[in-house]
C-alpha cells in the first residue's frame, strides 16, 4: 500500500472541497433558474447531499447570491448546521486522530 505525505493529502482534501463547493454553488445557481421558469427542479435532498458531502459553502453562499431558498428555514437553518457540525467534526479528528 502506498504511503502519502501530509501535503498530498491536504491538497487531495483541499481539491476535493473546492470542486464539491463549486458543484453545490451551482446547483443553487441552476435550481433558482429552473424555479424562475417554472421547470423541473432539483430535488432538496440533492442540495442537502451535496452539503453533508462538504459543499456546505458553496450552499450557503449560491443561496444567499441568488437568493434562493432563504426563506425556508430548513435551508436557513441546515445548511449553516451541517457547517458547523463538519467544523467541529474536522476539529476533532485532527487533535483526537492525527
Amino acid at each position: 500500500m502506498e504511503q502519502y505525505s501530509t501535503s498530498q493529502i491536504i491538497f487531495a482534501v483541499a481539491l476535493y472541497l473546492i470542486v464539491i463547493n463549486l458543484i453545490a454553488f451551482l446547483m443553487m445557481y441552476i435550481d433558482k433558474r429552473k424555479a424562475e421558469q417554472g421547470k423541473w427542479r432539483i430535488e432538496e435532498s440533492t442540495l442537502f447531499t451535496l452539503a453533508i458531502m462538504g459543499g456546505s459553502v458553496g450552499a450557503i453562499l449560491g443561496m444567499y447570491k441568488f437568493r434562493h431558498k432563504t426563506k425556508k428555514l430548513r435551508f436557513t437553518i441546515g445548511f449553516p448546521t451541517i457547517l458547523i457540525a463538519q467544523i467541529v467534526l474536522s476539529i476533532y479528528y485532527i487533535f483526537f486522530y492525527h
